[in-house]
């Protein structure tokens, strides 16, 4: 059958079953005003924690979304401080002047495109007019969301009912703890269904070595104690300084770095006699060798390397009732073993292994557990590793999707949410490339060598790089795209059988023996017929170096029956076959589709229409291949097994509009239904399962031309950015590694290659279908390849690939 058959044949109506999938995140129609969320905080370059939160709130809901809200900030300032501000502060309140309420009250109920009011509350914001903000709330048309910063235990009469009277012109309230929600209904008498906790947001760190910092910010061979934020007495830094002389006893080298400018609203009432206070404690302790201030507002990437090669931080707020705090919270987000007196928010977080707590002014109690930990790497490392996994759902991306899904809530016409595509980013993927391969797993974002490396990874590696290559033409790509052909030749033995399993010397291990490696062997076969797709711009040498690899297994394909090595394998030929045809790949694709639809024919029954009785692993990889067999053949049974077994398998995965492949925890057997959220058996879902998916639905959006498969593609890849049962982000933008797995309840945090690769093949192919749809738009001919580049190129291309 010829091409032009073989596609009026794939666009032939079908009856099959067609699962439903609902997108929240159609591109808004031209001319459509996106609504406005205003936010009244303080604002940079007021010096205040909560002006600091708002913008790295912001920042992250619009890093996290696109078409779906603009964002606006209404500045607080006071009669004696103002300030000059960028483009996103629209509006400005004086919060000592009751006409500015007013006033602001006219202009937000006069626009019609505010549809949700955010206000970021604490009580010394607001404490020149307390009544006018309260009638100010009342008088917005629009809903409002109220974030408590502080909420007081025991509250005097007063209080409670200023408190009580911003819930009730509230359409929804917001804290950061549980301890602070659960003081809401207890003290304040405030409905449950009325608050959210969304805990305060943390930056996602790539970790860098600690040695290395130390060397650059001249600390080599110290023990670094640190804190930071605004100095106040409110910090409690004195009660470190009486301590350190007996840590010092125990441990000269130590280096105390206190990190942060002293608060504006101190420095306009008392000047610097709080830093003075300790610059005279540090004289009569003799302590100067052993404390550094550092008397600068850090940008935030050296604030975060400051914490980095921070050994032990310290938080020693003075308050008992600071609910919450972000010092405390980077810090742990950073790796940092902590110490703390008891605050709400340590009570909440530190227990189960995570931290230390002291009582409030003891500084006996800190020099011992400071002393304790200095004498245990161990107990740090283990205190550093459950303090990351604790804080990792607290992420300013999850924060903002968080918020998202509350603003989506209480708007009363709805938000619209679309996902914001990440730029391609292949630093982890680089960062775990040697010399010889890419290494197999990675402890959090660092690659663990010795893990050794697997013909799996570097196959998909291969793959990944030549989508980059094709999309960019960047030469750079050919170093690593050869670097893992070479991997893949150096597992090949003269039997044309590939092993799978390399040590971080370059041999082959043990794991080996006795292990099924048809899979490892289907995905070089796959790597290597897409390598040789693009043959028309890659060079010669690598496209015949993967020819003749092809061709030394071809006599083991012949015997290969494990399903989905099958699967691999046609994918690998077929591929081959847009470049290079043969009668040969045409006979071993028909062997093993028939083989494939053997299997389903003896399997699928009413209700049931699979290769297998229960879904696995690599799930899509089936019907997939089954659609590549198609469009080498021609064979109508393999197109119509395709899109029925694909549909089947999507009416399984699509619930409620969103991906949920089958987790590595339970398999789904025959009969059974997929477990839902809240269920204990959901867990395990893998980013390759994700991958697997997004790579079918292109290859069927390719050959069907249909909505539903690009609409279920563009919901699959958001379950990258948070669109799963945990509402958390897998990939991980820091570092362009993504996490190792999505569990019941976590995150599992390592980001290995097999996950990172995932990842990246699935960006990659979504930045594909946006270059090929000009085509589709003016009708341009269907072609049966992969590359989007016609000939082979004069020159390199350096486009870039951010705005794919």
């Amino acid at each position: 059958m010829k091409n032009s058959q073989v596609m009026n044949a794939a666009r032939q109506p079908f009856a099959g079953r067609r699962p439903a999938v609902h997108t929240d995140h159609a591109m808004p129609m031209q001319g459509h005003q996106l609504p406005e969320i205003l936010v009244l905080t303080s604002f940079p370059p007021r010096a205040c924690g909560i002006a600091t939160y708002s913008q790295d709130l912001i920042a992250a809901l619009n890093a996290q979304y696109s078409d779906s809200f603009k964002i606006k900030v209404c500045a607080l300032e006071t009669t004696h401080e103002t300030h000059h501000y960028t483009a996103e502060v629209g509006y400005v309140l004086d919060t000592d002047q009751p006409q500015s309420y007013i006033s602001l009250a006219a202009r937000i109920n006069a626009n019609q495109a505010i549809k949700l009011v955010l206000v970021q509350h604490e009580f010394g914001l607001f404490h020149g007019c307390p009544e006018d903000f309260e009638q100010f709330l009342r008088a917005i048309y629009q809903p409002v969301l109220v974030v408590f910063h502080t909420v007081l235990p025991q509250p005097a009469a007063r209080m409670q009912q200023r408190v009580q009277a911003i819930a009730d012109a509230a359409a929804g309230i917001i804290v950061m703890t549980a301890m602070s929600a659960s003081l809401l209904e207890s003290d304040y008498g405030i409905a449950a269904n009325k608050i959210s906790v969304i805990a305060h947001g943390t930056h996602l760190v790539r970790h860098q070595d600690k040695q290395a910092l130390k060397r650059k910010y001249q600390l080599e061979g110290r023990e670094v104690l640190s804190t930071f934020g605004l100095l106040s007495a409110g910090k409690g830094i004195e009660l470190t300084l009486e301590a350190l002389p007996a840590i010092v006893a125990q441990h000269p080298e130590v280096m105390f770095l206190i990190i942060g400018k002293t608060h504006p609203s101190v420095v306009l009432h008392e000047g610097e006699r709080y830093r003075d206070l300790l610059c005279s404690m540090i004289d009569a302790l003799k302590l100067g060798r052993n404390v550094q201030f550092v008397d600068r507002f850090l940008p935030l990437n050296e604030l975060l390397e400051y914490l980095q090669l921070t050994d032990i931080y310290l938080f020693t707020s003075t308050d008992p009732h600071q609910a919450v705090s972000g010092t405390f919270s980077y810090a742990i987000s950073s790796g940092c073993p902590i110490i703390s007196t008891p605050i709400p928010h340590a009570r909440e977080i530190l227990g189960n292994g995570v931290g230390r707590m002291i009582d409030f002014g003891n500084a006996g109690q800190l020099a011992t557990e400071v002393i304790t930990l200095l004498d245990d790497a161990d107990l740090r490392a283990s205190l550093s590793s459950h303090g990351l996994h604790k804080m990792a759902p607290t992420a300013w991306e999850n924060a903002a999707i968080a918020h998202a899904k509350l603003f989506q809530s209480v708007c009363p016409a709805g938000l619209s949410l679309r996902y914001r595509r990440p730029p391609i980013v292949l630093d982890h993927l680089k960062r775990m490339t040697t010399s010889l391969g890419m290494v197999q797993f990675c402890m959090l974002d660092m690659p663990d060598i010795f893990s050794g490396f697997t013909l799996d990874d570097n196959a998909r590696a291969m793959i990944t790089m030549c989508q980059h290559y094709a999309l960019t033409l960047d030469a750079d790509d050919l170093q690593a795209i050869g670097t893992y052909l070479r991997f893949i030749a150096h597992c090949q033995h003269d039997n044309g059988y590939f092993l799978n399993y390399v040590a971080e010397d370059g041999s082959f291990t043990d794991q080996n023996n006795g292990t099924n490696l048809a899979d490892a062997n289907g995905r070089a076969i796959w790597a290597l017929g897409y390598l040789v797709s693009l043959g028309e711009i890659l060079p010669l040498a690598m496209v015949d170096q993967a020819q003749v690899l092809i061709d030394s297994a071809l006599p083991r394909l012949e015997k290969m029956h494990s399903t989905r090595a099958m699967a691999f394998a046609i994918k690998g030929l077929y591929y081959r076959n847009t470049y290079h045809s043969s009668f040969r790949n045409h006979a071993l694709v028909t062997e093993l589709a028939n083989r494939l639809l053997q299997m389903y024919k003896h399997e699928a029954e009413d209700g049931w229409d699979w290769f297998e009785s229960y879904l696995t692993y690599a799930n899509s990889v089936l019907p997939e291949a089954m659609l590549c067999a198609f469009l080498v053949t021609g064979d109508l049974q393999y197109r119509e097994t395709a899109r029925t077994s694909f549909d089947f398998l999507l009416s399984k995965t699509f619930l409620n509009g969103a991906l949920h492949v089958v987790g590595n925890k339970t398999w789904l057997q025959r009969g059974a239904t997929m477990p839902t959220h809240g269920q204990v058996t959901m867990g395990g879902e893998q980013p390759i399962d994700v991958a697997y998916t997004i790579l079918a639905l292109s290859k069927f959006d390719e050959v069907f031309h249909e909505a539903h498969y690009r609409n279920m593609l563009e919901a699959s890849f958001d379950w990258f950015l948070g669109r799963n049962h945990l509402n958390r982000v897998i990939y991980n933008p820091s570092t362009g590694g993504c996490y190792d797995g999505l569990e019941h309840d976590h995150v599992n945090l390592n980001q290995g290659a097999e996950s990172t690769l995932s990842y990246l093949m699935a960006r990659l192919t979504v930045a594909q279908m946006a270059e090929s749809q000009p085509a589709r738009r003016t009708g341009g001919r269907y072609r049966l390849r992969t590359p989007l580049l016609s000939s082979r190129p004069t020159k390199i291309s350096h486009r870039t690939t951010d705005a794919l």
